[in-house]
């Protein structure tokens, strides 16, 4: 039976896992077609967390938008290391 051999160089064609910053890929939170729509629950969660973390709870705001979540949430986790 051939097993087959997982090395850190599969990592390292993973677009997902090493994103190219010359891609479209990662995009400005202001430039996103979507980024009026309201925060995702997933945004909602960790930035609620991190603003905890923060010790910062006025960071979190319920009705910020994707782009507005995901620069805040960018801001705290610089704040506090993550």
């Amino acid at each position: 039976m051939t097993q087959k051999k997982t090395t850190p160089d599969h990592q390292a064609d993973n677009p997902k896992a090493n994103p190219s910053t010359d891609s479209n890929q990662i995009k400005d939170p202001s430039d996103w077609v979507t980024g009026g729509e309201p925060m995702t629950g997933a945004q909602a969660s960790y930035l609620k967390t991190l603003s905890e973390q923060a010790h910062d709870p006025e960071a979190y705001e319920a009705e910020l938008d994707k782009a507005e979540a995901s620069k805040r949430i960018d801001q705290l986790k610089e704040q506090t290391g993550r």
